[in-house]
């Protein structure tokens, strides 16, 4: 037996297919519903739907709501924390190779923000622009244009 977990506005309830095989719901056109529910009568529309985000817009007895279902597959995701977002602080930037340093794009006291250009770093032949991972305030640079850098040296010291 399944159970799905309803989203309506700021409610949340808990259904299992067995309680949804209880309703007493008929389809009158595409898009609305009649529905009984403890000998109460109740008018459903369909106003919107998103089958991507399960969520739909529905309006009943005149009342708009907006309701997303949650399956097994859907919690299981919440619990593991993976549809979470962050603000991300970068941390320091370090070498991803040996090189040299071709430019630096920032110095001390600079905000970054999320794909800010850092340095540029030249290895096997090629220039690779090195971009920032997040947000945050330089601290300091740590090296200079022309500098030789092996894998894993500190370029960039980020606030803490």
């Amino acid at each position: 037996m399944s159970t799905y977990t309803i989203h309506v506005d700021q409610q949340e309830f808990t259904v299992s297919t067995k309680d949804l095989s209880k309703l007493d719901l008929h389809q009158t056109s595409a898009t609305n519903f009649h529905l009984l529910k403890d000998h109460k009568a109740f008018k459903v529309k369909l106003l919107a739907e998103n089958m991507l985000d399960k969520t739909m817009t529905m309006s009943v007895n005149g009342n708009k709501y907006l309701v997303k279902i949650d399956d097994a597959y859907d919690r299981m995701v919440a619990e593991m924390g993976l549809l979470e977002k962050s603000e991300s602080k970068s941390n320091d930037f370090m070498a991803p190779m040996p090189g040299y340093i071709v430019d630096v794009l920032v110095k001390s006291g600079d905000s970054i923000e999320d794909g800010t250009p850092l340095f540029v770093l030249s290895a096997m032949k090629m220039e690779n622009t090195i971009l920032a991972d997040g947000k945050g305030v330089v601290k300091s640079v740590e090296v200079q244009v022309d500098d030789s850098v092996v894998k894993g040296q500190l370029i960039i010291a980020m606030e803490s």
